[in-house]
C-alpha cells in the first residue's frame, strides 16, 4: 500500500507539473484514493465528481470572475487562454 500511495501521488504531480497547473489538493485526492480504497469503490465515479471536478470548477469560476471583472487592468485570468506552454 505504501508503493501505491507513493506513486500516486508522484504521478499527480508530475501530471500536473506537465501541464503548469501544480496544486497540492491534486495529489492528496490521489492518496485518499489510494488509501480509501474500498470506500472510493463503493462511491465509484462519484468519487471523482463530486470532491475533485465539482470543487475544481467551482474555483475556477470564482476565480474567473474575481479577476476579470476587477478594475486594475493588470489582474485577468487566465494570463493565456493556451493549455500548454509548448503549443
Amino acid at each position: 500500500m505504501w508503493l501505491a500511495s507513493a506513486l500516486a501521488v508522484s504521478f499527480a504531480i508530475v501530471f500536473m507539473h506537465w501541464t503548469n497547473s501544480l496544486h497540492p489538493p491534486g495529489g492528496a485526492t490521489a492518496l485518499i484514493a489510494v488509501m480509501e480504497m474500498n470506500r472510493v469503490h463503493d462511491l465509484g465515479f462519484l468519487y471523482i465528481l463530486f470532491p475533485a471536478v465539482f470543487a475544481s470548477m467551482a474555483h475556477v469560476v470564482v476565480a474567473l470572475f474575481v479577476n476579470n471583472l476587477s478594475s486594475d487592468k493588470k489582474r485577468s485570468y487566465p494570463m493565456t487562454w493556451k493549455p500548454f506552454n509548448w503549443i
